[in-house]
């Protein structure tokens, strides 16, 4: 088995509708095979047969439609691993999980399928920009293909049955990653955070439950999946999200009208730092990155630089870092690294 572990996933070069504030838009669906206990109380033997029938099930009719490559986690190294969840290919739980599971990966990484993480199957669409609709056709496509071969745990009254309460139902998690440096700064952000908390939405970080919001990113998602519709589901995201972009690009616009020196000044300060630095960290580099593709955004920085600003995102995490300049590096080489990387996708801009 072979895995090119740097190259690029969809999100991370292509655009979508309003991705000047929407990053990405996810659709995940967790399930569970009938008859074998949940990944929590299972064996290894149990671990085994799941790993053996989704194996089974991905050479199906129905899943030509879907050719994926198959990666056993326990045959990658900790570097692949990490830099898998930088990429949002695999969540971090499962690369806790590696001796038992493996991932289902499409050729360009919008499609996977997480074997035996917190559910026997995560399904996972993630595609650039607001495209929500979309993401949920290919996801009910490919729950629908495997559902061809694959026996899921199914209740009549309660639906489909997963390890966390919170998805049981439908299984699904819709979710969209945000960038707000606008309600950022003028300190808007926790109000937006509050409101949609109180409308049954969830507000996490960067790489999801339990991470901070690092570069003014942050990730919206439902709570709940019992006794609603999927569509129903993604059409209130959907509508929630707009409203925040409304809100985003306003706290923009007086920004720029209220005080365009000071963001000028910030906005051009972190591409100084960007482009000319020989030592930053990943804290700093997500934060100045954020003012970057901030200026990109609303035309203050022009023309943009060679590579994507999700891809620089991606590319100044620790594990592209180890996995393109050398598996055991130290924080600090680490840092000298994603300062020589910046330069040079800075330098011809």
């Amino acid at each position: 088995m072979t895995y090119d572990a740097l190259k690029k996933s969809l999100w991370m070069y292509a655009s979508g509708p309003d991705d000047d504030v929407v990053v990405s838009s996810r659709i995940r669906l967790a399930r569970n095979i009938a008859h074998i206990p949940f990944p929590e109380a299972a064996s290894d033997e149990h671990m085994a047969q799941v790993l053996a029938l989704v194996a089974q099930a991905q050479n199906n009719d129905a899943m030509q439609q879907f050719p994926t490559q198959w990666l056993s986690l326990s045959e990658l190294d900790a570097v692949q691993l990490h830099l898998l969840i930088e990429k949002h290919v695999i969540s971090p739980q499962l690369a806790q999980c590696s001796e038992h599971s493996a991932v289902m990966l499409s050729e360009d990484e919008s499609l996977s399928v997480m074997v035996n993480e917190e559910d026997h199957l995560r399904m996972q669409v993630l595609l650039p920009g607001l495209q929500l609709h979309e993401a949920w056709r290919q996801a009910y496509a490919l729950d629908e293909a495997l559902e061809s071969t694959l026996d899921f745990a199914f209740h009549d009254q309660l639906g489909y049955l997963t390890s966390c309460l919170t998805n049981v139902g439908t299984g699904i998690r819709a979710s969209v990653m945000l960038h707000l440096p606008g309600l950022a700064l003028k300190k808007r952000i926790h109000d937006v955070i509050e409101s949609v908390t109180q409308i049954g939405l969830v507000v996490r970080g960067l790489y999801g439950e339990g991470t901070d919001a690092k570069g003014n990113l942050y990730q919206v998602s439902n709570q709940m999946t019992l006794g609603k519709r999927e569509e129903d589901i993604i059409d209130h995201l959907q509508n929630v999200v707009r409203q925040i972009v409304d809100h985003e690009k306003l706290s923009r616009s007086q920004l720029i009208h209220d005080t365009p020196a000071a963001l000028a000044d910030r906005l051009w300060r972190s591409f100084g730092a960007l482009a000319h630095a020989h030592i930053m960290t990943s804290k700093e580099a997500t934060e100045k990155l954020s003012d970057l593709r901030f200026g990109i955004d609303i035309g203050l920085i022009d023309p943009p630089p060679k590579r994507p600003m999700n891809e620089l995102l991606v590319m100044t995490q620790p594990g592209f870092l180890q996995m393109q300049f050398g598996d055991e590096m130290s924080p600090m080489h680490r840092d000298v690294y994603r300062a020589k990387l910046l330069r040079e996708a800075l330098a011809d801009r």
